[in-house]
């Protein structure tokens, strides 16, 4: 099997390709315009063009892609901001996003939202999407997937929408086990936490015809199962610079009178060299921008680099702390990416 070509919009400083990376996927571009993650891709990946500006795609080169991959700016949808919807200019990225899959026309489609992208304009926004994708000739299939669930210490639902130009079943494939194909969970007795559900359709016209309710196919898809832990102490750890916040978890082994824990009592994923304090009032100190990295599954000082005439070591923590919090989660990508390859390794058979 070749390795797969991708095309990478909003890149921020590129989840995709740290996920994708061990599996000899191929960035061809990406489209970056903010300047502390266009600094890091130059600095990652500077044999890798940033066509910068997604909205001049029709300039771009029409090399090839297999892989159409993005995040557009959730601002607009976030159940915290001003629901704008479409209306926002960023929301309608969306749509520019859609019109870059029908110029280059990759087998694939991988796209990252907020969960507040399905109740956005009562929905109607998240089915304009789904609706043009079809339209493209995409079969599709979407889900919430949390971040907790593979194997870092925070707890981030995102919707990822799937595509497969024209085969509904090969998305479907990417987002669900078989068993959740079927309808049927395996059999347990154990109370376990479940990955959101949703429905697929087929491309084309006639629409419908999925796997029915929410309800009816959710919580068969364990990648990474980590069992439900009931934390001590949890709270949501916002960064000054105004990026998306962290809900973190820490689970001390034992309390004192000044409720304090040591970093040998949280969670490895949050471990540094100096000590942790945990306040009266689930009170904690700011996470540092390393804490951040792992939070979000990148390698330890990947966004620390020269930066505005500095070196690395004195580069600021701000573009940091923002360049995470926008970031998609490393580990949640490379588990799409690895079951894309196993979708395309079956091939005819599905």
């Amino acid at each position: 099997m070749s390795a797969l070509r991708y095309g990478s919009v909003c890149s921020g400083v590129e989840a995709a390709t740290v996920a994708w990376h061990p599996l000899g996927w191929e960035p061809q571009w990406f489209s970056e315009i903010e300047k502390f993650p266009s600094a890091v891709l130059a600095h990652h990946y500077p044999n890798t063009p940033n066509l910068g500006d997604m909205t001049a795609f029709k300039e771009w080169p029409n090399d090839p892609i297999d892989v159409l991959v993005g995040g557009t700016p959730c601002q607009s949808f976030s159940v915290a901001g001003l629901r704008k919807g479409l209306s926002d200019p960023r929301g309608n990225l969306m749509l520019t996003y859609l019109a870059i899959a029908a110029q280059y026309q990759p087998k694939w489609l991988v796209w990252e939202n907020v969960s507040g992208v399905l109740s956005s304009n009562r929905g109607r926004d998240f089915g304009t999407f789904l609706g043009a994708l079809a339209e493209l000739g995409y079969g599709f299939a979407y889900r919430v997937l949390d971040a907790q669930y593979f194997g870092v210490a925070q707890r981030r639902k995102r919707v990822f929408v799937v595509g497969y130009l024209g085969d509904w079943k090969r998305a479907a494939a990417v987002l669900f086990e078989r068993e959740s194909l079927s309808g049927h969970s395996a059999p347990s007795r154990k109370a376990r936490e479940e990955i959101a559900g949703t429905v697929t359709t087929r491309s084309g016209s006639g629409g419908g015809g999925g796997l029915g309710t929410d309800e009816a196919c959710g919580g068969f898809l364990q990648p990474s199962y980590i069992p439900k832990i009931s934390a001590t102490l949890e709270t949501t750890c916002h960064d000054y610079s105004r990026a998306d916040g962290f809900t973190m978890m820490a689970f001390p082994t034992e309390m004192s009178g000044t409720q304090r824990a040591s970093t040998k009592n949280i969670s490895p994923a949050l471990a540094a060299k100096h000590t942790t304090s945990i306040q009266q009032g689930a009170r904690v100190r700011r996470l540092t921008p390393t804490e951040c990295e792992r939070l979000q599954g990148f390698p330890d000082n990947y966004t620390q680099i020269p930066y505005r005439n500095k070196p690395a070591d004195k580069c600021p923590d701000g573009p940091r702390y923002k360049a995470m919090g926008n970031s998609m989660a490393v580990p949640v990508m490379r588990w799409i990416g690895e079951r894309i390859n196993m979708v395309n390794s079956i091939g005819e058979k599905l």
